[in-house]
């Protein structure tokens, strides 16, 4: 890391101009000594403050803001100047930091983006840049790239179509990558392809940024993300491309197309299944039973209730059940009701999981009927977890599992109070978005966040350190299990299925390993790991601390 720094100073004049690279200047950090050597005697205050008394200063003001999406646009304003305080602070306090950079707020930030738009950050690569995107990756000023998190903006969260303001999203994930996994920043690349959109407010919307024109659809706009697949893999080789909200329409054929020829995964399917699934796994933990013996109803029957449904497929199968009774245990409701075999016009994935039993619409019938001991929400719609739906599932379950996966919060099925209080305080509730403590009589429960931060910097990492050319689903169940051994017993006790966030660094370090084994296991592996893998691992993860440019 040291030499791309190293890199850096030596093509940057001195002077104001490193005050101007956030992944170079320190602010009020520069000693005596640099501020003499880099030409910055006078351009800043006298007094030199460290890289904690920064920090405390900004969560002074960080604190003050009246509301979440000004938190946000001060720290991306911090961002845009001094990457290294900006990733100290946020490591240090990511339970306050990570619903400001990420969800819920960046949702709300993605709908305003071209209001708060200030400095850009990433590559914007549009349709009428066809035929010449090699060049325009060639524009990015690090030649290394090891993650690049790239999105269409068609599906962002449970927003829909926000064009190119969905932005938000891959500057959000590898925020997060280099937060959790300790991904040097220098090397992370947030992308998004604009193809247009359907939002009619952003095509009237003299302010929006992107192109003011409807969605590319169809060969045209697989030849363009051809296009834009063959030229990161010539330019940046070494890229692990994480497809983030796509729509249900392109994600999973997407995934399918370059999931053998190129280094990459879609977090929306591939993530959300890891996590949901170490969510399942932990909570057998709570209730004593066996994960073979479940019975689950996905209300959502998206790529990303799908991938959730395919994964725990995987897990029994793996357990010695056979494939067939594995997938007869899960039941997908969509928005034509339950998905049976009598049904015209379903994919082939949701036929995959289509049950021969009579069509049913409500969810409440379905409950009564199916007798599910887990339910899952992934559908976006809010509140759709009415009190005689979660009555229903707690009468014939003594620990009902409801996890209530949709976000942002406004989207989520299910509100963590309702959860506990409709069912006496006897659920084991998870949610996309965060909640609250909830207090029921003198139990406190701490509602779990099935959040995908808990699997995909880590999975990244691993595929980075092991140099797998291909990221199989073995992986993602891989990581499951591993982030479900790292739930302690007390926080299980009260309501966690997930350790807290202030350990996500060392939860990412473990799936990496994990991940980096099981690549070597299987034959992946395109370098020749360590003997201690856990301390390598953690000797390639980023610190955001200062460097001493006098010694460079």
């Amino acid at each position: 890391m040291m030499a791309d720094y190293k890199r850096l100073i030596n093509a940057l004049p001195h002077g104001s101009q490193i005050l101007h690279e956030p992944l170079l200047n320190k602010g009020t950090s520069f000693s005596d000594a640099e501020r003499d050597q880099l030409g910055l005697r006078g351009l800043l205050p006298p007094r030199i403050l460290s890289l904690e008394t920064q920090k405390e200063k900004i969560l002074e003001n960080f604190f003050a803001m009246e509301n979440d999406l000004e938190k946000y646009i001060f720290m991306i304003a911090l961002q845009d100047r001094n990457e290294t305080l900006f990733y100290h602070t946020v490591i240090d306090e990511i339970e306050a930091m990570m619903p400001i950079i990420y969800t819920p707020t960046v949702g709300q930030a993605c709908q305003e983006y071209d209001h708060i738009f200030r400095r850009p950050r990433g590559l914007y690569i549009s349709i009428q840049d066809r035929n010449n995107i090699k060049t325009i990756l060639g524009n990015w000023p690090n030649s290394t790239v090891e993650v690049i998190v790239v999105t269409d903006g068609e599906r962002i969260l449970g927003l829909g179509d926000l064009g190119a303001n969905g932005m938000g999203i891959p500057v959000g994930k590898l925020s997060l990558y280099t937060s959790c996994a300790g991904i040097d920043p220098s090397r992370c690349l947030p992308i998004t392809l604009d193809v247009g959109t359907n939002n009619t407010t952003l095509l009237k919307n003299p302010l929006y940024l992107g192109l003011q024109q409807e969605r590319l659809r169809g060969n045209e706009y697989d030849s363009f993300v051809d296009e834009f697949m063959a030229a990161v893999a010539e330019v940046f080789p070494e890229a692990v491309i994480q497809f983030e909200d796509f729509a249900n329409a392109n994600a999973a054929r997407l995934l399918q197309k370059y999931r053998d020829s190129y280094r990459t995964f879609n977090d929306d399917i591939q993530g959300t299944a890891a996590v949901a699934l170490a969510g399942l796994m932990t909570s057998m933990k709570v209730t004593s039973q066996a994960l073979e013996n479940q019975t689950l109803v996905f209300y959502g029957a998206g790529t990303a209730g799908i991938g959730i449904g395919k994964l725990f497929v995987q897990a029994l199968i793996e357990k010695g059940i056979p494939e067939y009774k594995a997938r007869s245990q899960c039941w997908f409701v969509d928005s034509g009701g339950l998905v049976v075999k009598s049904r015209e016009g379903l994919s082939a994935d949701k036929m995959e999981f289509a049950h021969d039993h009579h069509h049913l619409k409500e969810l409440l019938e379905i409950v009564q009927a199916v007798r599910p001991t887990i339910l899952i929400g992934i559908s976006g719609q809010g509140n759709s977890f009415t009190q005689p739906v979660i009555e229903a599932l707690a009468g014939f379950n003594d620990q009902p599992i409801i996890f209530a996966l949709s976000n942002p919060t406004s989207k989520s099925e299910c509100t963590a109070e309702k959860a506990y209080h409709w069912t006496g305080g006897r659920a084991i509730f998870a949610s996309g978005s965060p909640f609250e403590p909830v207090q029921i009589n003198d139990l406190s429960f701490i509602p779990s966040q099935g959040n995908n931060v808990y699997v995909f910097p880590g999975v990244g990492l691993g595929v980075i350190i092991s140099g797998a050319p291909r990221i199989p689903d073995s992986l993602f169940l891989t990581a499951a299990k591993t982030l479900s051994k790292l739930t302690s017993s007390e926080d299980l006790s009260r309501g966690r299925l997930y350790p807290p966030l202030h350990h996500i660094r060392e939860v990412s370090k473990e799936i990496a390993v994990a991940v980096a084994r099981k690549a070597v296991q299987d034959g992946m592996a395109a370098v020749s790991l360590p003997a201690d893998l856990d301390h390598y691992v953690a000797s390639r993860m980023y610190d955001p601390v200062y460097s001493d440019y006098t010694a460079v």
